[in-house]
């Protein structure tokens, strides 16, 4: 602080001997810091000496020293540079009680115009007879004009004060001395039973993934098309029905067997690109990543002989509820791009057992969150409504005509869903099926032909361990099995289904496509994409690369209370409160237990020094700072209260009122903002095969919670994130899980 000299003691260093400087009025900042692990009970560090400053010699009258990090105390204050003497000592008693009261061991120190006299040494305090503590004391002085200084008491008055923790690094690991868990919380002192302080939480039982997919139109509309009044009663939770009663009747022509289907402009190029976790192979194609989704598409004007670009915005398009990039793209997508290419179609393919489902789950609950119009739609729900569940595995015979047509009557009604649906504004659909010929796949291009453009997404898995695992969950989740009370007599029922797949099975060679090889077990694999070019598609390649099955917990929790927080403001950077020192150390026991077995975890924190603070005591993990875990920048509204702003601000208060989602403040941000910052760390924790634990803030973790808990753009806003609460998100095979730990009130 300040422009003038400085001087610096600590317990290597000597104060005597300095010429001393003219300070021309100016005031003498002076900053007394203590240091020790190994504190003993309620005791904490003062400072009392000559001057009424520091008490005048009544120990009643010392001023404490406030704790700064997990060892450090630390006292500021200022006092003219021409005092003759400045003596002082320090003690060592409880904040609020005058006894005990332990003085320092030693003669007084003394500090003559900004200069400490004598050796510096260590703050020595004996307790017992038997028992010695000692402090490293730090002293630093600097010159401040009364400018600096009024700016600097104006800055600590707003809480506005700076960072204390930005020596620790972006990435640390910490091994905290010895003995250092007992001053922080031992065993003894805090329980670390987990179990008690759960709490409950939002209902996360394990869902079959393909029943939480649209529901058949026909179903929404009592049952008037081809399904009838039994089935159309069937209920659907977790899905929401959106589409109006006034479509037509479901009546659907399965074409004849096509011939290979080229849509126009496709390039007869069989040019693949590979991408490797370990290596990326340079191909002729591999994957064009543009500013917007597909290019301006020459076309042959009607009135004119003349060819034009199509560039006219199609006026009953609807934008994405997103902002930044994907904004951008699709405002791109719909100004440059043909119309088929305003609406996608990603069709799975693959063999049963393969992660289909799964992957599609995931893919859907990803561009959902980006803000991106996204409905999964499962062909064997369909077949589930039409047909019922006790089909055998005849039924997908290859070489039953009868079974292949209902099959194909159910994806081409599944299809029909689809593509009107992308007609009233949706923009991504997820065809999840088998699609395992030609055949098939030629009948859906068909069928989306100047409607949307269609992506093949395969998934090829050869680890027959992984294979095994994902049939008997399908026994165990699928309503297929459901009836069937012999386990082992579905299996073997499932195990034909499979090998009748196998005979018919065809690998995807036409269209664009995507080929996700070994790619589950998040130990290698590779990725395949064959004429794959603009924005979102990209985007989807990206995501699939860092995707897999492994189990892991993700520990979500906000910092511990801070100053701000007890004040009601919104944004800053202040430090903890005493309950936010408290949660730091029931924070530190509950994750050393918690991942006691785990040592590749890591801890990542926001670069605020509340996070820092919170995750500073827990030992022997990796510590991250992401700054895109800060919390949503407040702008010009940081560090004031929601009444201030109602009060002052009252047009930008009702504007928050009214659209959360949106509202960006002043030179701050919005949450969709918040949203687009957050993907990369999204995408990491994706590929992450290790538990992470997450501190961060209200804001940021809303829009995390809602990524994995698939919760709508429009309620993150909303959602309750209390403080000292952990939320623990069990991914895998099953989908995502939940549980809730209530650290303290």
């Amino acid at each position: 602080m300040g422009t003038g000299s400085s001087r610096h003691f600590d317990s290597s260093a000597h104060g005597s001997g300095e010429e001393k400087d003219d300070h021309g009025g100016g005031q003498l900042y002076v900053s007394l810091k203590m240091e020790n692990y190994n504190l003993k009970g309620d005791l904490v560090p003062h400072v009392y000496g000559s001057v009424p400053l520091v008490g005048s010699w009544d120990t009643s009258k010392a001023l404490p020293l406030e704790r700064e990090s997990t060892s450090m105390w630390e006292l500021s204050f200022v006092v003219p540079p021409n005092h003759e003497t400045l003596d002082f000592k320090f003690l060592l008693k409880p904040k609020d009680n005058n006894v005990p009261c332990i003085e320092e061991e030693g003669i007084n120190r003394q500090f003559m115009g900004g200069t400490l006299q004598g050796v510096a040494r260590l703050a020595v305090f004996n307790l017992t007879p038997d028992e010695i503590l000692e402090y490293r004391v730090n002293i630093k002085t600097n010159r401040v004009s009364p400018f600096d200084l009024a700016a600097s008491w104006r800055a600590y008055q707003e809480n506005l004060e700076p960072s204390t923790v930005r020596g620790i690094p972006d990435v640390s690991i910490n091994s905290l001395p010895e003995g250092v868990e007992n001053q922080n919380g031992s065993s003894a002192s805090l329980d670390l039973d987990l179990e008690q302080y759960l709490v409950p939480a939002p209902v996360t039982s394990v869902v079959y993934a393909a029943n939480l997919t649209e529901t058949p139109r026909s179903l929404k509309r009592g049952g008037t098309g081809v399904f009838s009044n039994a089935e159309s009663s069937t209920k659907d939770s977790g899905v929401s029905v959106d589409r109006p009663a006034t479509i037509k009747e479901m009546e659907v022509a399965i074409p004849d067997p096509p011939k290979l289907y080229h849509p126009p402009g496709m390039v007869e190029s069989k040019s693949v690109g590979t991408i490797s976790p370990s290596q990326r192979q340079e191909s002729h194609r591999g994957i064009f990543v543009d500013r917007g989704v597909g290019s301006p598409r020459l076309v042959r004007s009607a009135s004119a002989a003349t060819l034009t670009t199509g560039t006219k915005r199609d006026p009953g398009a609807k934008m994405p509820a997103a902002a930044g990039a994907v904004a951008a793209a699709a405002i791109a997508d719909q100004m440059l791009g043909p119309k088929e290419d305003m609406h996608l179609a990603i069709v799975l393919v693959g063999l049963p057992a393969r992660g289909k489902t799964f992957t599609a789950a995931k893919l859907t609950r990803y561009l959902r969150w980006l803000g991106h119009n996204t409905k999964h739609f499962n062909v064997g729900k369909y077949r589930r409504l039409k047909h019922g569940t006790n089909q055998t595995a005849d039924f997908f015979r290859g070489d039953n005509p009868e079974g292949m047509e209902a099959r194909n009557e159910v994806a081409a009604l599944a299809m029909d869903d689809m593509t009107a649906w992308m007609q009233e504004g949706g923009q991504v659909g997820i065809f999840d099926a088998t699609n395992s010929t030609s055949e098939r796949r030629n009948m859906l291009m068909k069928m989306a032909e100047g409607k949307c453009k269609i992506i093949f997404l395969e998934t090829i898995c050869n680890d027959r361990q992984i294979i095994e695992r994902n049939i008997r969950l399908k026994i165990q989740q699928s309503p297929d099995y459901s009836e069937e009370p012999d386990f082992e007599a579905g299996y073997q029922d499932f195990k034909r289904r499979l090998d009748n797949y196998e005979k018919i099975y065809e690998p995807v060679n036409e269209g664009s496509y995507i080929k996700m090889i070994d790619m589950v077990s998040g130990h290698g694999g590779q990725i395949q994409v064959n004429n794959i070019s603009g924005y979102l598609p990209g985007r989807i390649v990206f995501f699939l690369v860092n995707t897999h099955l492994t189990p892991r917990p993700i520990l979500l929790t906000r910092h511990g209370e801070s100053r701000d927080n007890v004040r009601a403001r919104i944004g800053g950077d202040t430090v903890l409160s005493g309950n936010g020192e408290l949660y730091a150390k029931k924070l530190t026991n509950f994750v050393e237990k918690r991942l006691k077995n785990e040592r590749a975890a890591s801890i990542w924190t926001s670069t605020l020094q509340r996070t820092i603070l919170t995750a500073n005591q827990i030992a022997g993990f990796p510590k991250i700072q992401w700054r895109a875990l800060d919390e949503i920048n407040a702008g010009v509204c940081d560090g004031m209260t929601y009444e201030e702003i109602k009060k002052n601000m009252p047009e930008e208060y009702e504007s928050r009122k009214k659209d959360k989602l949106r509202y960006r403040y002043p030179r701050g941000e919005s949450y969709l903002d918040v949203i687009q910052r957050l993907e990369p760390v999204i995408i990491e924790l994706e590929r992450q095969r290790a538990p992470v634990v997450v501190v961060s803030h209200q804001a940021v973790l809303r829009a995390l919670y809602a990524y994995f808990a698939d919760r709508p753009l429009q309620e993150i806003p909303l959602m309750e994130m209390p403080l000292h609460t952990i939320i623990e998100i069990q991914m895998g095979v099953t989908g995502v899980q939940e549980k809730r730990y209530k650290l303290m009130d």
